[in-house]
């Protein structure tokens, strides 16, 4: 043991817990999300199921988000209403993108194969959109404008959200904002 080491340890594992501090304040203040309402969209393009989805090419259109995992309870019961949102509001002007954050791609189309998605799906395997987006839940929504902009969040889904989201939805859709 060298005894010239000794009178740094303290002030090195001292370092270290105000370090970590430091870190954890830091992130305790950070937004839920990297993309915060009133904020452009950060732009992908991300592999799809039949080809690319990329995000700067739905300008103009209410793109609703989804980002989720095969893994995730709440993800598997939102894909039925979103199925049915695309439905009732795509001739509207109404784009859903989900965005697979799985590993394994595998997994995601394990998961596609017993609930179909009738709106466009990505696949983010590296999780470099989500992180983009500053995603920390599943699922997650970022609501994206017509002009490009994030006009809402939320992290979640159960059937008391429906309501909310939906009028989200109606409130942002292209044809409803001239009125």
């Amino acid at each position: 043991m060298n005894d010239a080491a000794l009178p740094t340890r303290p002030v090195r594992r001292g370092f270290g817990v105000v370090l970590c501090g430091c870190l954890l304040a830091a992130s305790m203040a950070l937004p839920a999300y990297a993309a915060e309402t009133g904020s452009l969209a950060p732009s992908f393009v991300l592999p799809g199921q039949a080809h690319q989805v990329k995000l700067d090419d739905l300008r103009g259109k209410l793109v609703y988000l989804d980002f989720w995992a095969s893994w995730c309870g709440p993800c598997r019961r939102s894909f039925p209403w979103m199925n049915d949102m695309q439905s009732r509001y795509g001739a509207q002007g109404l784009q859903i993108v989900g965005v697979n954050v799985d590993a394994s791609h595998a997994d995601a189309v394990d998961f596609l194969s017993t609930l179909p998605a009738r709106f466009a799906v990505g696949f983010d395997a590296e999780g470099a959109v989500a992180a983009r987006y500053g995603i920390k839940g599943m699922p997650s929504t970022v609501l994206v404008g017509p002009d490009g902009k994030v006009v809402a969040t939320h992290v979640g889904f159960n059937d008391d959200d429906k309501p909310q989201l939906e009028a989200l939805i109606k409130q942002h859709l292209p044809s409803a904002e001239g009125r």
